[in-house]
């Protein structure tokens, strides 16, 4: 079994998942989904931050063509089970604690267009482009699409899923796909400032931040104010809270 997705730790607590199948474009496949899934099962849970990565110039090319000819006489039990095992490792992405960073080199398709939705930030390069192409092949983006209306919202979505066009980083970045576009040479060292910035927060607050996100974006302001409250006074006396403060007021960096 040939291994399509790595997961490597590295200094100051940062994971990397590599979809490392390049000669296919990085695309989904059974095999892949159920490595990538199994990756993220691995991921410590006190890493700082995961990076989402591919090899090769395609970050990821959707659904495999071979895969999908396989697929074309599956039943209908047969195809909810392999739903169900795509929208799992969606769903894990999505549940990580830790801020979730994907580096985006190439065309994001389909799937891999998803994989950019589901992370918290993303950073591409001015080559990258994406699309939603399922219903040019008569399907839907169905598995993908509580992350992208999520991050898109309700009009964007539609129109990227109803005509399944292609759209340019720029376009990307201009409606919330992408947090950060840079030139090819410097998406490394983009990354890497995102991936500071993390690490210079209090581990705890960090991700605190990106659950409280969550957790007001569905509310009402008025249901969401003893949410808030109770939030901030618990990380304020807790331990990072209190070392946080001290750190700020004698003009030092935090012991984190």
């Amino acid at each position: 079994m040939a291994e399509t997705v790595t997961l490597s730790t590295e200094s100051r607590g940062i994971s990397r998942i590599t979809i490392a199948r390049p000669d296919r474009k990085n695309a989904f496949d059974a095999e892949l989904i159920a490595q990538l899934t199994a990756a993220i099962g691995r991921v410590d849970r006190s890493a700082r931050a995961v990076v989402l990565q591919s090899e090769g110039d395609t970050f990821c090319a959707g659904a495999d063509v071979e895969w999908m000819r396989g697929m074309a006489d599956y039943s209908l039990d047969e195809n909810i089970a392999d739903s169900k095992a795509l929208a799992g490792m969606f769903r894990a992405l999505y549940d990580l604690e830790m801020p979730l960073v994907a580096r985006v080199q190439g065309a994001a398709i389909g799937g891999g267009a998803g994989l950019v939705a589901v992370a918290d930030i993303a950073v591409a390069t001015t080559e990258a482009s994406f699309a939603f192409t399922e219903t040019r092949l008569g399907i839907l983006p169905a598995v993908v699409s509580p992350y992208v209306i999520r991050k898109l919202g309700p009009a964007r979505a539609t129109a990227l899923f109803v005509t399944g066009s292609r759209i340019d980083a720029k376009r990307a970045h201009e409606i919330g796909l992408v947090e950060r576009l840079v030139e090819p040479a410097d998406l490394d060292a983009a990354v890497g400032r995102v991936l500071d910035a993390i690490v210079s927060g209090g581990p705890k607050a960090v991700n605190a931040a990106k659950r409280l996100v969550r957790e007001v974006e569905a509310r009402r302001i008025d249901e969401a104010t003893d949410l808030t409250v109770k939030r901030i006074a618990e990380i304020r006396v807790s331990h990072e809270g209190q070392e946080g403060l001290r750190a700020f007021l004698e003009r030092r960096d935090p012991r984190w």
